[in-house]
């Protein structure tokens, strides 16, 4: 566990913790607490559900975040670095 989420379901390290939820959750908690940070705010959701793997890229490209890196945790978990799009850049300049 990494301490209490923020209201928003982020914790202090930047976590949100999707296990055990199933589409499209994972991803609208992802677009929840990206809502609310700065541009350039590295975020790290931990999700169960294998659709989040087509879920997170495709919502990265189509908000113009960047998918900073996806990897394989234990027990079927995956962890997802995404980083807040800034207003600078376009959104097809944007996606990993």
């Amino acid at each position: 566990m990494h301490g209490a989420d923020d209201g928003r379901g982020v914790t202090p390290d930047g976590t949100i913790d999707a296990r055990g939820l199933l589409c499209p959750l994972p991803v609208l908690r992802l677009r929840k607490a990206l809502a609310g940070v700065a541009p350039g705010t590295r975020l790290r959701l931990i999700a169960t559900d294998p659709m989040a793997a087509v879920d997170v890229p495709h919502f990265c490209r189509e908000a113009g975040h960047v998918m900073i890196e996806a990897r394989d945790l234990d027990n079927g978990t995956r962890e997802y670095t995404v980083q807040a799009h800034s207003p600078a850049r376009g959104a097809k300049d944007m996606c990993g």
